[in-house]
């Protein structure tokens, strides 16, 4: 097979969002596909590669090495390998950024803080385990009590006025307070400001933002207006490399076509 014909898969299944990624042996992305997680992880995985096959007029036979990363990697059997989120959310922001680099996961479930040096080395890495707080779920809830489609969690922050403070960490106590701030006469759109300036301090309080900082995932790539928050909190711009959310399954297919070149 030439290498014109030849393509990588990555697969990320989330715990609320599948990814697929299908690369060429330059890395340029062939196809993509995003869908709920849903329950049956190997499923979703399928019903996406096929997806990405037809959208990229690949024949499966042409998929030379495929990696799975993600809360459910070990569920997609067609996988050739498996490689840690953090691993892949690194591979595919360096790829991108070259340099010494904080990569800024916002993930459904989880957020993570993961430090590269300048030759693409990971120097250190965090996660918050405990509490949803800050993360993709963490919006999902506020819009839900706000009764709010999610999408529209960006446009209305935008339109702030002011930013409605709330001090509250845990998910439960901040819908309730999100309550008490609506039968005060805020503003929706203050208060969603507030709700994502909530979610800038929880990451930031995670760990030091060191070297240009890059954010990747769902809710970075959906709600810029995170970013921009972030970036005004250091001071400095904050980077999003293409694809943000798919950022994951395209590092999972980089290590595919890195494998196949050292076997």
């Amino acid at each position: 097979m030439t290498p014109e014909n030849k393509y990588f898969c990555g697969v990320d299944i989330g715990a609320s969002t599948a990814k697929v990624v299908i690369i060429d042996v330059a890395g340029e992305v062939a196809a993509e596909a995003v869908s709920r997680s849903g329950t049956d992880f190997e499923a979703t995985a399928e019903r996406l590669l096929a997806q990405c096959l037809d959208q990229a007029g690949v024949d499966r036979s042409q998929i030379t090495g495929c990696v799975s990363t993600g809360y459910g990697r070990r569920n997609v059997a067609f996988a050739w390998d498996t490689r840690t989120e953090i691993s892949c959310h690194a591979a595919g922001c360096y790829f991108y950024f070259p340099q010494a680099i904080t990569i800024i996961d916002i993930g459904g479930q989880d957020n993570k803080i993961i430090k590269l040096d300048a030759r693409g080395q990971r120097t250190s890495f965090k996660m918050n385990r405990k509490c949803a707080a800050g993360t993709g779920a963490f919006l999902e809830e506020m819009a839900h009590r706000l009764d709010l489609p999610l999408e529209e969690m960006d446009p209305l922050a935008r339109q702030a006025e002011t930013t409605v403070e709330l001090g509250s960490y845990c998910t439960v106590f901040t819908a309730t307070e999100i309550l008490e701030k609506i039968r005060a006469g805020h503003k929706v759109p203050d208060i969603v400001k507030g709700i994502f300036s909530s979610i800038v301090k929880r990451i930031l309080e995670m760990d030091t933002i060191t070297g240009t900082p890059v954010m990747s995932g769902g809710v970075a790539a959906h709600n810029r207006v995170l970013v921009d928050m972030v970036g005004e909190k250091l001071g400095r711009p904050v980077l999003l490399p293409p694809r943000p959310q798919l950022i994951g399954a395209f590092g999972a297919a980089l290590f595919a076509r890195n494998e196949l070149s050292r076997a």
